[in-house]
């Protein structure tokens, strides 16, 4: 099993010595928000992005793609109504793909609640639609840097679009594209009524990124949630994906959570 860190955990870390803790912890992903680059992708020049990818791969990390693809950013909604706004919205992940081609990444995860959640009294089906469109239109762009959009389901503590892994399958079929893929986060799922292992072997086939964490917003096995069985499934589906460490709660720290959460990791196994 891979594991990797979203790279907010270390937010006041300069990145040398954020990514040789990481491979020292047994890490060897490292999953990038853009915001922590710039508040804008286009000013992240091509100079930044080879050193960034140099300093990562020095410490025996590899960039396995983006998350958080729109958080920080203005102007830009997957579902809306307003045309202008969507083409800006599917530039912006052209943009975003390129970006994560650079790094040497080869996925992105398509989160970002607040840009995504339905506005001016759309239904679901509209709502839906309207992000379909933006994604066929970013399709051929993925092709191009052989980069993959995983959706993520999220709870609706968090939104009202794309709640349960089923409707982020509804958008997938929707697509009907192999570039765009299916996420699973364990915080999010843990909002379903189904057991979490139960919904990853029944959506194994579309699963293409995994983020391990807990609903308490701290690591995975730092809360109640019990990895064994999850990490269980993911290997009887024979999940060769990367598992990646997301947290939302920082206060004990970069490291402790860093290295608590790959050590319930590989205990859950």
């Amino acid at each position: 099993m891979r594991f990797a860190l979203c790279n907010e955990t270390f937010r006041d870390t300069p990145l040398a010595d954020a990514v040789r803790l990481t491979a020292d912890l047994g890490y060897t992903g490292w999953e990038v928000a853009p915001f922590m680059l710039a508040d804008h992708v286009d000013k992240i020049s091509a100079e930044e992005r080879t050193q960034y990818r140099k300093v990562v791969e020095d410490a025996g990390l590899k960039i396995i793609g983006l998350h958080w693809l729109l958080a920080g950013t203005e102007g830009l909604h997957l579902t809306t109504r307003d045309e202008e706004t969507r083409k800006r919205t599917a530039e912006y992940f052209k943009k975003l793909t390129h970006l994560c081609g650079d790094l040497g990444g080869h996925l992105m995860v398509l989160g970002s609640p607040v840009q995504r959640n339905r506005t001016e009294g759309q239904t679901t089906e509209e709502a839906l639609a309207n992000a379909a469109e933006i994604l066929r239109d970013v399709v051929p762009t993925l092709h191009e840097r052989n980069v993959r959009i995983a959706i993520e389901p999220l709870g609706p503590e968090e939104g009202d679009f794309l709640n349960t892994a089923d409707e982020g399958c509804d958008l997938i079929d929707v697509i009907g594209d192999d570039h765009i893929g299916l996420h699973l986060d364990v915080k999010a799922m843990s909002t379903e009524s189904e057991p979490v292992d139960q919904i990853i072997r029944r959506h194994a086939d579309r699963m293409i990124h995994f983020h391990a964490n807990d609903p308490n917003r701290l690591g995975p096995g730092m809360g109640d949630v019990e990895f064994q069985p999850i990490m269980q499934s993911l290997r009887d589906v024979g999940y060769d994906g990367w598992v990646s460490v997301e947290v939302f709660d920082y206060s004990p720290g970069a490291e402790a959570l860093a290295r608590e959460s790959i050590q319930n990791l590989q205990a859950a196994m």
